[in-house]
């Protein structure tokens, strides 16, 4: 599954709209937003998938050669 940049930015707005609509402290709230960003940032990257197409070998040792693939 490829990045999900709008999902991304959802999870974005969402963190910014639940600051306006709390009632804590400014830096409670700062932790807040923070956490939130913090998880909407982990939860893209995640979702990343490498697709492997060539370049490594390993006939009876260890693993050799340079990765080749693309981030998607």
């Amino acid at each position: 599954m490829p990045l999900n940049k709008s999902g991304l930015e959802q999870s974005i707005k969402n963190a910014f709209k639940s600051m306006r609509d709390g009632d804590t402290d400014e830096e409670k709230g700062l932790d807040a937003l923070c956490s939130k960003l913090a998880d909407a940032v982990d939860t893209y990257v995640k979702t990343a998938q490498i697709n492997y197409t060539a370049g490594l070998s390993a006939p009876n040792g260890p693993v050799t050669g340079v990765f080749n693939g693309t981030l998607s």
